[in-house]
C-alpha cells in the first residue's frame, strides 16, 4: 500500500470531525451495514462525511490496513477509529455513540 493513500486517508481522517468509510453514498449506500451506518448517523443528527469506497480502489483496500479492521463501514470520530456498522449499532442501541459524539463536541446542538 503506497504512503500516498495512508497520507489520503489521513487527512480525510484528520480533516472531518466525522467521517464514514461506506460503500456507496449516503442516498445511495450499496450494501446494507453502510446503510445502517448512515441510519444512525442520521438518527443522531450529526454532521458528518462520507468517503466512497467503490468510487477508490485504492481508499478501499488502503482504509483496511489503516485502521487493521477488514470491513467496510469504518466510522472515525475526530481522528479515532470507532468501529464498523455492528459496532455502531451495539454502541447506538447502549447509548454509547451518542454520549461519544457528544463528549467529542460533535453531537447535534440541543
Amino acid at each position: 500500500m503506497s504512503e500516498d493513500v495512508q497520507s489520503r486517508i489521513a487527512t480525510l481522517v484528520g480533516d472531518n470531525d466525522v467521517v464514514l468509510f461506506m460503500k456507496g453514498t449516503p442516498l445511495f449506500p450499496q450494501c446494507g451495514f453502510s446503510s445502517r451506518a448512515i441510519a444512525i448517523l442520521e438518527h443522531l443528527g450529526v454532521a458528518y462525511e462520507t468517503v466512497d469506497v467503490l468510487q477508490d480502489q485504492e481508499i478501499r483496500q488502503g482504509i483496511k490496513e489503516f485502521s487493521d479492521w477488514p470491513t467496510i463501514p469504518q466510522l472515525y470520530v475526530k481522528g479515532e477509529f470507532v468501529g464498523g456498522s455492528d459496532i455502531m449499532m451495539e454502541m447506538y442501541e447502549a447509548g454509547e455513540l451518542a454520549q461519544l459524539l457528544t463528549d467529542q463536541n460533535v453531537a447535534r446542538p440541543a
